[in-house]
């Protein structure tokens, strides 16, 4: 298992978002990107990146652009895509594979911001 400080996980998902083009982030409205040590039970019922071992390793909790309608940011709280610290670390293999892990958690679940389903984002190489 290897175990990453908060702040090398903090920055292993913040080198995944500088990684992603500009043109993407510029696109990237009313979404809130957090990191949590492990999910909540509630956090399983929604539609997120698991392991083969079945930990969640990722969730994006919020309407995708390609269903938001004109009302949509009117009171709305902010989607949010939640990046698990604990899940990535029990992967198993090396530090750099865990690292790369993290990289396509953060952009699996940017896709789902932009609409994308599973296999779409499979099919990219980021299931």
């Amino acid at each position: 298992m290897v175990k990453l400080t908060d702040e090398e996980f903090e920055s292993a998902v913040q080198d995944a978002i500088d990684s992603i083009p500009e043109e993407f982030l510029d696109e990237l409205e009313n979404v809130a990107i957090m990191i949590a040590d492990e999910p909540e039970e509630e956090d399983f019922d929604g539609d997120g990146l698991f392991s083969d071992e079945g930990d969640l390793l990722g969730l994006y909790d919020g309407v995708s652009i390609d269903e938001r309608d004109g009302s949509y940011g009117i009171g709305d709280y902010p989607d949010t895509i939640t990046i698990f610290k604990g899940p990535h670390e029990r992967l198993g293999g090396s530090r750099s594979y865990v690292l790369e892990e993290v990289r396509k958690t953060v952009i699996h679940e940017i896709a789902h911001y932009f609409g994308m389903d599973e296999d779409q984002v499979d099919d990219m190489g980021y299931a």
